[in-house]
């Protein structure tokens, strides 16, 4: 079925997803600044919303195919994926890098995915997929790059408005770029502006931006879990390219401090790829905008981790920014 990402698209996929996701509470952390609490969407993070829309588009145009859908993830997409499954009842088959967390697969067997470990990177993992999807006459689905996806994850602008009507701007953590793409896509149409943090060694973004179009960039972050795209999609690059947006890189140092800040200050326990969007905002040398909602996007994390202290060349609140008031973290 064709599909482009567009603000009808997103409506659309807001009329798809009512009332089977969780709306994102939007509440105050410090001065100007707003924390979108999407981590305790169904399955733990935003790709829900996504995988919903996908699944329920493709059954709106004939049923869904008996072997289900299959898809590549590093864990939150495939969370998703199986959850979405279950709820349509068809199979979900996830093909995951090897290294992802433990956590994330354990709980891909208790949606009742069928988890299959493939290579160490996510595009050996969407390759076998792909190759598994095209025997079987599954569903080929995918993390991030698919309208459907993306027009999803775009429904979160919805929650963020409704919450906080006067943002103006929206910072989000960018991998592939599907959550990117669709508040990037339904932002544009209110003039909010959004702020895409990568890390330092996670930068498909950026280095698309800076190129012209999508390329391979290499992958080594604390987030790269969840971050850890080579390339980002199309969809993405021309959100970006539309202006209203900016590209911010952070150090891996301040992800893990603005992760600690969470856990310390307000007992939120959420991935490094979540917290990439605080950093970015704490090193930001000067406001990102008078009402500013930074979207804590996932939580499928060990918080083990959190009670040691900070890490090698990490202080507590390493890298905030002069604020007026609390600094973002402080409560």
């Amino acid at each position: 079925m064709e599909q482009q990402l567009d603000r009808a698209a997103v409506r659309a996929a807001a009329d798809r997803i009512a009332g089977a996701v969780r709306p994102a509470p939007v509440v105050p952390a410090a001065d100007g600044v707003w924390y979108a609490l999407e981590y305790l969407q169904h399955t733990g993070s935003f790709k829900a919303r996504g995988a919903h829309n996908f699944l329920a588009a493709h059954r709106e145009a004939g049923p869904l195919p008996e072997a289900g859908v299959a898809i590549a993830s590093g864990g939150n997409a495939g969370l998703a994926c199986a959850w979405a499954a279950r709820a349509h009842s068809v199979p979900a088959t996830v093909f995951v890098p090897v290294h992802a967390p433990r956590v994330k697969v354990e709980r891909l067997r208790r949606y009742g995915a069928e988890v299959r470990l493939v290579g160490d990177r996510f595009a050996e993992a969407q390759d076998a997929a792909r190759e598994f999807a095209a025997s079987s006459g599954a569903l080929a689905g995918h993390a991030y790059d698919h309208p459907l996806v993306a027009a999803g994850a775009g429904t979160l602008l919805d929650d963020i408005r409704a919450g906080l009507p006067e943002v103006d701007t929206v910072v989000v953590a960018v991998g592939g770029g599907g959550l990117f793409a669709g508040v990037a896509t339904a932002a544009r149409e209110h003039g909010i502006r959004v702020v895409a943090a990568e890390p330092e060694n996670c930068r498909a973004l950026n280095a698309a931006l800076a190129a012209g179009r999508p390329v391979d960039v290499p992958v080594d972050s604390v987030a790269a879990d969840s971050l850890g795209a080579t390339r980002v999609s199309a969809d993405a690059l021309a959100a970006a390219q539309q202006g209203g947006v900016r590209s911010v890189l952070v150090p891996d140092a301040e992800i893990a401090a603005a992760r600690r800040a969470l856990w310390e200050e307000h007992r939120i326990v959420v991935e490094a790829g979540a917290a990439t969007a605080l950093a970015a905002l704490r090193i930001a040398p000067e406001p990102l905008g008078k009402h500013v909602a930074v979207v804590l996007c996932g939580a499928n994390t060990d918080p083990a981790d959190l009670a040691a202290g900070p890490g090698p060349g990490e202080r507590p609140g390493q890298g905030q920014r002069p604020g007026q008031g609390e600094r973002p973290g402080q409560g």
